[in-house]
């Protein structure tokens, strides 16, 4: 990979391609800024999982909903502004989470949390798309996604190391303060990641005329099918992250120690996938069958563990093979949601298309746990493993209509040329 980094040009855009991915990796550490700490927080404001499940509803629910609004504000304000908007959010997240002294507080702390992620997939998507090389982008899409999956994997242990040997309070000045370096960072580098609204804005009007909608991108049959594709992964996601280790131990009979392996094994193979996935993805003009051939892999894995048919021994060599899958289709998602974006729409439309379509991301996170918790609570572990390689199968179903519609497209347009 480094051999394609080697020129002028190449060199700016691994600047850049490694800015944008330490800023994503900074959204998914506040993904996981308040579960780290819930044993604390419910010790000490006499909390239910219930209440604590609440301020993860509160989180996703304002990333989602700011989400799609992020992606106007991206294409009218530009990129760089409405990152440091919302890193500045996330650094309010973490002081807000330090001082709190009543449950009120902790709200808070998930809603600016909340309002901060909202912001990175339109602003990083475009920025990525506008500024980096095409011959390039597979690339940039891995290291983003592999940002992401190290924020994941470094939080927990930030969060929760700190609570252990201080408390909990100090856990979120420190987070706060993170935030606060890396938008320190952005400022400094600014004008790498500046994006001229005004020029973009102009040769789009110039292209598709002046009577092109804000809310055209709705109109289109591909961004919808992308936005249904992010659910259904989502949900499968979810589903994996919130429960993994309850269903490994109760259907393998697995310690909890060796069951939460599984999980860690998962994220690990998803993390090798998505820098495979990368290289695939460049190489690749089908960027939905490099897809389905990724996601049938994870569906047979989760299908296979849903029937019971391997040994106990065997789940922790199989789940990083579904991990393995899953990471394999990101970068080249990532690169059909930017098809279905210059198909239908138009480049001027990237922020609201990736803002739109990723919310899709939340309402599953949102979702997952209230569809599939009852099914846990009813001792149905093999039914919520075959619903995720259920939800597999739906993903690469839409997978293989965003890429239809796209390359339909792409083919009447020239043809009318």
């Amino acid at each position: 990979m480094l051999s394609l980094f080697k020129t002028g040009a190449a060199r700016q855009d691994a600047r850049i391609i490694g800015i944008v991915g330490f800023a994503h990796g900074t959204s998914h550490f506040f993904h996981l800024l308040l579960p780290p700490l819930f044993p604390w927080l419910m010790r000490d404001f006499g909390l239910s999982y219930t209440e604590v499940g609440v301020l993860m509803t509160i989180f996703f629910i304002i990333s989602g909903v700011g989400q799609a609004a992020a992606g106007f504000a991206v294409d009218r304000f530009g990129p760089s502004r409405v990152l440091m908007f919302g890193v500045a959010s996330l650094a309010a997240a973490g002081f807000t989470l330090a001082a709190a002294a009543q449950y009120w507080m902790l709200a808070l702390a998930a809603a600016f949390a909340g309002l901060g992620n909202s912001v990175f997939h339109p602003v990083d998507f475009t920025i990525l798309n506008r500024r980096v090389s095409p011959e390039r982008l597979g690339h940039a899409f891995s290291v983003h996604g592999l940002s992401g999956n190290l924020g994941w994997a470094v939080s927990p242990v930030f969060m929760a190391g700190i609570a252990g040997v201080s408390n909990w309070h100090v856990s979120g000045f420190a987070a706060g303060m993170v935030a606060s370096v890396v938008l320190a960072l952005l400022m400094w580098q600014r004008d790498l990641l500046h994006v001229p609204v005004v020029a973009r804005s102009r040769a789009e009007r110039m292209q598709r005329g002046a009577s092109a909608s804000a809310f055209a991108f709705l109109g289109s049959p591909g961004v919808w099918l992308c936005f249904a594709f992010f659910l259904v992964t989502t949900l499968a996601l979810g589903v994996l992250q919130t429960f993994g280790p309850a269903l490994l131990h109760n259907l393998y009979g697995l310690s909890l120690v060796t069951a939460t392996s599984g999980l860690t094994a998962y994220m690990l193979g998803g993390a090798a996938g998505i820098i495979a996935g990368g290289f695939l993805a460049s190489r690749s003009g089908s960027h939905d069958r490099v897809i389905v051939m990724a996601l049938s892999l994870s569906a047979l894995c989760a299908l296979v563990m849903a029937l019971g048919v391997i040994p106990s021994w065997s789940v922790l060599g199989i789940m990083p093979v579904l991990g393995l899958g899953v990471g394999l289709a990101g970068p080249s998602r990532d690169l059909l949601v930017r098809h279905a974006a210059t198909a239908g729409v138009g480049k001027a439309a990237f922020g609201r298309v990736y803002g739109f379509v990723y919310s899709g991301l939340d309402l599953g996170f949102a979702v997952s746990p209230l569809v599939f918790g009852p099914l846990m609570d009813g001792g149905h572990y093999a039914a919520v493993l075959a619903a995720v390689a259920l939800l597999q199968a739906l993903s690469i179903v839409t997978a293989m209509g965003v890429g239809s519609r796209s390359r339909f497209v792409r083919r009447a347009a020239v043809g009318a040329g």
